[in-house]
């Protein structure tokens, strides 16, 4: 069926759920451009991320991005605690909030623009005490979609506050796919950086 235009491999799914029950169900699809817009305000209050748009006449391509996706983002403050590489080339920021009365990895950033990297460096500094994070991670701490199998190594920081952009896919205690960074807040207290207070769960 792969072969076939996407409103043809739709017909076949729905024809083949006719029997499902919950907690298997098919996803809604529109044509209406005005409940698309409606969908994508209101759903996120029960953990849908954004929408998925595909072509009617369009054929399954295993291996290429040729569907959009369109997500509802934020801006949040997160405490940046650890870097992937190094003090002087860091690569990605390693998040944390205050989870469970602990201050939990609760994702990663893309990786960083040079510009990005300009303006952090001069901040970064080794812990001056005991640090809440060791200094070598399993790939699952990043979340089940992590592609990495290997460890991963961190370099630890004196924590600050910084901010982040995020997708709506927050667990409960880590983000789904990576942030992005925004700017750094060294002048906002760690205690202000909270978990968000809504999310699927």
């Amino acid at each position: 069926m792969r072969a076939e235009p996407f409103d043809a491999r739709r017909a076949l799914l729905v024809e083949l759920a006719a029997t499902w029950r919950p907690p298997l169900n098919l996803s809604p699809v529109t044509d209406d451009v005005d409940e698309a817009r409606e969908w994508f305000e209101t759903y996120t209050a029960v953990g849908v991320e954004g929408l998925v748009v595909k072509g009617g006449a369009q054929p399954y391509r295993g291996g290429e991005r040729s569907w959009l996706k369109v997500k509802h983002r934020s801006t949040v403050d997160v405490v940046y605690a650890a870097v992937t590489g190094t003090l002087s080339q860091p690569q990605e920021i390693v998040a944390g909030l205050p989870i469970d009365g602990d201050l939990r990895i609760v994702g990663r950033t893309t990786p960083l623009t040079p510009g990005a990297r300009r303006r952090l460096v001069p901040l970064l500094h080794r812990p001056t005490g005991e640090h809440p994070w060791p200094s070598r991670i399993s790939p699952g701490t990043f979340g089940r979609f992590n592609a990495r199998s290997a460890p991963i190594e961190l370099t630890l920081v004196e924590p600050f506050v910084v901010e982040v952009s995020a997708d709506v896919a927050w667990s409960g205690k880590s983000w789904r796919h990576p942030l992005r960074f925004v700017r750094a807040r060294p002048e906002v207290p760690l205690e202000e950086a909270l978990p968000p207070a809504t999310g699927p769960g």
